[in-house]
């Protein structure tokens, strides 16, 4: 067993690599609003999280092969992060976060919605929602060529913001 690890529990080990305030929140993002570079990860939290913060996370789940960070072939200074094999497969555990959640909390309707429709479209939707980001990350092309459940969640969180906004 590693010396920094407090003890080989599966929960506990998950919970050093991904329990922290911001982690999971990172990979939210990169999987639900598909940011895959460093201003859209620090603008387009929701949270707020500080610059300092998430070069720090971006580093660390590089570091536990959550995410990978390549350079953006689109422009020289910038680097493009990706989700792994890994981090795709926390889909089922940020769906069951987000069930959790809106039955527990006090969520808002627009920010709820993605989890509302992963709940209702249950492990099918899953297993084609990691397919497309397998895809979209990985460039594995998807074996059942569906919609994309991605187009899907954003379409219906942006629905709720303008009926939110009305």
């Amino acid at each position: 067993m590693d010396v920094t690890t407090r003890s080989g529990c599966p929960i506990n080990l998950s919970l050093e690599v991904i329990g922290d305030k911001w982690s999971l929140l990172v990979i939210r993002d990169m999987m639900f609003g598909n940011r895959r570079h460093f201003r859209e990860l620090l603008t387009g939290s929701e949270e707020g999280i500080a610059s300092n913060i998430l070069a720090d996370r971006l580093q660390r789940l590089t570091e536990a092969g959550l995410i990978t960070r390549a350079p953006d072939p689109s422009h020289k200074q910038k680097v493009v992060y990706s989700l792994t094999e890994a981090s795709i497969q926390l889909v089922p555990v940020m769906a069951a976060l987000g069930s959790w959640g809106r039955r527990h909390l006090p969520v808002s309707r627009e920010l709820s919605i993605r989890a509302e429709l992963l709940e209702r479209g249950g492990p099918e939707l899953w297993v084609r929602f990691m397919d497309e980001l397998r895809e979209l990350h990985l460039g594995v092309p998807r074996p059942d060529g569906a919609g994309s459940v991605l187009a899907e969640l954003t379409e219906a969180y942006l629905a709720e913001v303008a009926r939110a906004g009305a």
